[in-house]
């Protein structure tokens, strides 16, 4: 039994588009030149199939293209200040619920003993460890390993198989509000 030879695939106008997109991000991060950027989008937008549109971005980093693209990482920063908002809620939420705890149980029985000072401190810590790192710069977009930057201790050490165990992230740069 013999297998037919695979048809080519027609492209969409909203293949051309992803194209198009991905076209314009290697010319802002500087991987086309504008003549070459130009001439790869008109043969974009006149190609009949994927494999042609697939041809034009061959030769480029498309994985590179689309992390370091600058809405995406505007994203990711709007998600990382609206994850701290959201902690911020919960833990004044929190401090009202032990504080109304404390003073119902300090009028009733005459304790007053200010215990919700450890309930507050231990989850003010770990909001603290969640915002400073997104306000001051790390948290989110995706950086080197800590193992291959220059100068780190275990350099010399090559990663497994699948990478470095745990990915660093960075949200840093931009105005340092969470608004």
């Amino acid at each position: 039994m013999t297998t037919a030879p695979a048809q080519p695939i027609r492209a969409g106008d909203r293949d051309r588009e992803r194209t198009a997109y991905e076209l314009g991000l290697a010319l802002a991060q500087g991987y086309l030149a504008m003549d070459e950027y130009e001439h790869r989008l008109q043969t974009a937008f006149a190609a009949n199939t994927t494999a042609e549109l697939r041809q034009l971005v061959a030769d480029l980093p498309v994985a590179e293209l689309r992390r370091n693209d600058p809405q995406r990482r505007t994203a990711r920063r709007a998600a990382a200040r609206r994850s701290v908002r959201i902690h911020l809620a919960g833990y004044l939420a929190m401090v009202a619920i032990v504080l109304t705890v404390w003073l119902a149980v300090g009028l009733t029985t005459g304790s007053w003993y200010f215990w919700p000072i450890w309930p507050i401190l231990g989850a003010g810590i770990g909001l603290l460890a969640h915002a400073l790192p997104i306000r001051y710069g790390a948290g989110c977009a995706p950086v080197k390993a800590r193992s291959a930057l220059p100068g780190s201790r275990s350099a010399s050490t090559p990663a497994g198989p699948a990478g470095p165990v745990w990915p660093a992230y960075s949200c840093g740069g931009g105005r340092r509000s969470w608004r």
